[in-house]
């Protein structure tokens, strides 16, 4: 498996352009070969102290994917292109960490 966590703030008041833009394409990301799962997520209300808020503007999307050729397969896919270009003027930082499971037992 192949985890995705990709970090990102948008320009002040324009995450829910992102949003809207983003929900549109998930049906396209969902329906690809090794899509195990693709979500995105926002600071939690009333998180105990060791939260870093992400604020207003601040998301992660998370991904997780069957395997690395699936993963390639859909960072090139055209609606995956076309997402960022759609977007590329509304992010203001974007950081991608590919991981992968490192088992603790």
């Amino acid at each position: 498996m192949v985890h995705v966590f990709a970090l990102y703030k948008a320009h002040p008041g324009m995450r829910a352009k992102v949003f809207e833009i983003l929900r549109a394409n998930t049906p396209a990301v969902k329906a690809e070969p090794g899509c195990v799962e693709y979500f995105a997520s926002i600071d939690a209300k009333d998180a105990p102290g060791l939260q870093t808020p992400m604020g207003e503007d601040g998301f992660i999307v998370y991904e997780c994917w069957a395997d690395m050729n699936a993963f390639n397969a859909h960072a090139n896919a055209p609606h995956v292109i076309t997402y960022r270009d759609n977007t590329r003027a509304l992010i203001a930082m974007r950081t991608v960490h590919v991981m992968s499971r490192h088992d603790l037992t």
